[in-house]
């Protein structure tokens, strides 16, 4: 007879989460590298960027702009691999300081642990992945861009109009409305 496994420790759920994400993400990558080349991972970021805008678009809270959502959300997508990630409001909108990313920092692991990474690295297709998610959902008067530094970045959402509305797009100071 078998008895019931033992609950997981919510820690040891976490990592087991972010391995399964992983494995799915490399084998998502490899698949449409092998199948499609360039131009097909090319088309999987404008696909995922879609989806991904659409998703955003009907999880935003009222009354929050588009810009503090998708900051917070990248801010967050971060702290899940626990980079050292810093959020700063700025007169012009927010600035995202990843002193160290996790995600990197994980692939890191898993390729000294022998796993097969078909990227080198992950930071062009996050930059390419989240830059067109914010050219779709953000509002039309902010700029979303990102900086690598070694193993972080920095990711900015900064509104041509700031002036006028105050601090836009900062997750501490409400933003702007749509």
């Amino acid at each position: 007879m078998t008895s019931d496994p033992a609950p997981l420790d919510p820690a040891v759920k976490v990592d087991l989460w972010r391995q399964r994400f992983f494995e799915a993400q490399a084998a998502a990558e490899e698949f449409i590298l092998g199948m499609h080349g360039d131009e097909g991972v090319s088309a999987w970021i404008q696909a995922n960027s879609r989806i991904t805008a659409d998703l955003l678009q009907s999880q935003r809270p009222a009354g929050e702009s588009a810009a503090v959502h998708f900051m917070t959300r990248l801010q967050r997508q971060l702290l899940l691999y626990d980079s050292a990630v810093t959020s700063e409001p700025q007169p012009d909108g927010t600035v995202l300081r990843n002193a160290e990313c996790g995600i990197l920092r994980y692939r890191k692991q898993a390729a000294g642990a022998g796993v097969k990474l078909t990227f080198t690295s992950p930071c062009p297709y996050c930059q390419e992945l989240n830059t067109a998610i914010a050219a779709r959902y953000v509002e039309s008067d902010v700029t979303v861009s990102c900086e690598q530094a070694g193993d972080g970045c920095t990711w900015r959402a900064e509104s041509l109009h700031a002036s006028e509305n105050g601090a836009a797009g900062s997750p501490d100071r409400g933003g702007t409305a749509d």
